[in-house]
Parts: C-alpha cells; structure tokens; sequence
C-alpha cells in the first residue's frame, strides 16, 4: 500500500496550511466562536473557493470525486487548525445524498457550497446506538409525516438541510424499519435550538413536530436505511480520525517547542530525560493514530464487513491516543495547559468532543469484537 499522497493531494493540504496561518490564527478563531453566529461566513466561502466542498461530490454533480483519502487530506488540516465551520456536517451529510442516488439537485448545491447539512441522527437515550431510534417517520398521504426529537445535532443551526434518521417500522432498537429522510431547516414543524459546545464548535437540539415531507424527501428505500446509515457513519469516523489525527499533530509539536523554550533551573525542560521520555511516547502514540486514519481512508471502498472491522479499530487506537497525547501535552505545559489563552488546551477539548462522536472506544471495541472474523479467531 502506498502511504504518500499525490501532487494533488499535497496541493489541498498546502493551500489549507496556508490559510490557517495567514488568516484563520488562534486569534481570529477566538472571536468567531465567540461571535453571534459561532462561525464565519468569510472562513466559508474560503473553503468553498478552495475546492473543498467540490471535492467529495461526484463529478456528474460538479465535483473532483474525491476518496476517503483525499478527504483524509483536508481533514487533517482542519484539525490542525481548529477550524469551526459546519464542514464536517456538511460533507458527512453529502455522503447519504451520495448514496441515495436521488439528491442530485442538493449535491450540486454542496458543491457550490450555497447548501450545508447536519447529519440529526442520534436521541437522548440513544448513546451510540445508531438504531436506538424513538423518531417515528408516518405515511402522510403522498408523502411523510416525522415526530420525534434529536439531539447533540452537529452544526444543525447552521444547516440549510437535516439528514433525518426515523423509525417507519421495527422495535426501538432493530435494524430493519428505519428510514432516512433529508429536511429542509425551514420546513414547518422543524424547531431548532443552537448552543456552543466545550470545543468551540456548534450543536442543537431538533424537533420535528408533525413534519409533513414529500416522498421525494426519502433516501433510500422505506424501512431499509440502516445499510446506508452504517455506510455512512464509518465515512464520518474516517473524516473524524484524519482531523483528530491534525489535532494531534498541532499540540505534539506545540508541547515539543514549549519544551524547548521553557527553562528551570537555567536550562530547557526539554533536556530532562523523563519529559524526553513522556515525548517520545507521545510521538509512538501519534504515529500509530496516523497509520490507522491512513488505514481506514484506504478501506473505506472495501466490502461491509472489512468496512466495519477498520472503522472501529481506528476510531479505538486513535481514541486512546488522544486521549494520552491530550493528556501528557496538558501536563507538560504545566498550569497553562487548561487555559484558554494557549491552542493545546482547545485541541485536548477538540479530542475529547472527537471520542464521543460517533462511537467512543468503548462503543467501538464492543463492535469490533462483535464482527464474524474476530469471533473465528479468537
């Protein structure tokens, strides 16, 4: 398997880089988080003049069909650079429009980027639970009728459309009956309530009462999205292991430079052998995360089964390894590592929100060992 990226992927990755230090610093996310809206119309639009938002839409839609890894790519920048926009949401709702087939119209609008989407997916009871569904979506003349509330939406206040997960047949907790929708935000019914999350991002809770939508509104067949509901979550951890892996990067080598600055005694810390010792274990840890999001970029096009295995083992090792890097650069910085004023401490809260999005390592050992071929080799 090759490891190195393409002239073109380099390209992507330069042009963010390039970006983020020029005109998305530390000080310039601070007050867009702290802004009205939590995020910048400007920051947008510059992702959308660099290609980004064309780049995971098919080529028929007006796109560069752009793979998991290329995704990888961009991700990881964005991680580096704390990037608030509703992308991820955004690109990670394109992926069911992608698999439906039928939303050829809204993919070319993501493209454009004049269309952002939320994926409303999990409830408060749910967990991690995907199909631990209580939203009941109706037959409604020629259409649908969806009743229920989501919660911890990713960017819903933002979004333009609502990627809409709902039980149209089945128990609470079975596969089969679910159904998935795309909503428009302003669709009658649909009532929306944005906050600020711990990193800096945006979130919100969506109620859907006696939303009546069109047949046209359905991804997928009646009763049977739960495929295209694993397909595409395992896409969303692919894109949430390459940004954790950006964030990981960014406070490594923030720890390494305080180290090399910060002086006891006369001398850099940097020259004690136990914090020498405590970096290169972080530096294992790091490595090991990004050969994993390189691993589960590359086996996002594999058969169900591979698909699955990868997804969660990846979402596992880089879980823990957030978890120890966050942790030992928060340490290693001393008293200013848990305050606002320095990157570290909003990229350790960024891993945090990372582990418990989609799945966290405990979720996803559980369905790692569940699959067919661990249980025949152990």
């Amino acid at each position: 398997m090759d490891f190195n990226f393409t002239e073109e992927q380099q390209q992507f990755a330069d042009a963010l880089r390039r970006w983020v230090d020029k005109d998305y610093t530390f000080d310039t996310r601070t007050r867009i988080v702290h802004s009205a809206s939590g995020v910048s119309d400007v920051a947008w639009n510059t992702l959308v003049e660099l290609g980004m938002t064309a780049l995971p839409v098919p080529e028929e839609q007006g796109g560069f069909s752009g793979s998991a890894v290329d995704m990888l790519v961009v991700m990881q920048e964005l991680g580096r650079g704390l990037v608030v926009e509703p992308y991820f949401a955004t690109v990670w709702g394109a992926k069911f429009l992608q698999l439906a087939g039928n939303q050829h119209h809204r993919l070319e609008d993501v493209a454009k980027g004049e269309l952002k989407l939320a994926c409303a997916l999990g409830e408060k009871h749910s967990r991690h639970d995907l199909a631990d569904i209580k939203t009941i979506a109706s037959i409604n003349g020629e259409g649908y009728r969806i009743d229920g509330t989501k919660t911890v939406v990713i960017h819903g206040g933002q979004a333009g459309a609502l990627i809409v997960s709902a039980r149209s047949a089945g128990t609470q907790r079975d596969t089969n009956g679910i159904s998935l929708f795309v909503v428009p935000a302003e669709t009658q019914g649909v009532v929306i309530r944005d906050y600020r999350t711990i990193d800096g991002q945006r979130a919100a809770t969506v109620q859907f009462n006696h939303v009546a939508v069109p047949a046209s509104a359905l991804l997928g067949k009646l009763g049977g999205g739960w495929d295209m509901l694993e397909e595409a979550a395992d896409y969303g951890v692919s894109l949430l292991c390459a940004e954790a892996v950006g964030a990981m990067d960014a406070i490594f080598n923030a720890t390494l430079e305080y180290l090399k600055t910060r002086k006891q005694f006369g001398i850099a810390i940097g020259s004690f052998q136990a914090l020498q010792h405590r970096m290169a274990d972080m530096y294992i840890h790091l490595e090991q995360a990004r050969s994993m999001a390189m691993l589960v970029a590359a086996r996002m096009d594999c058969d169900a089964e591979e698909r699955r295995r990868v997804a969660s083992a990846a979402k596992v090792r880089i879980g823990q390894a957030a978890k120890y890097i966050g942790q030992q650069a928060v340490q290693l910085h001393g008293g200013m590592g848990v305050t606002d004023e320095l990157p570290a401490a909003h990229h350790f809260k960024r891993l945090t929100m990372i582990e418990l999005t989609l799945g966290d390592v405990d979720h996803h050992l559980e369905r790692f060992t569940a699959q067919r071929g661990f249980q025949q080799h152990s």
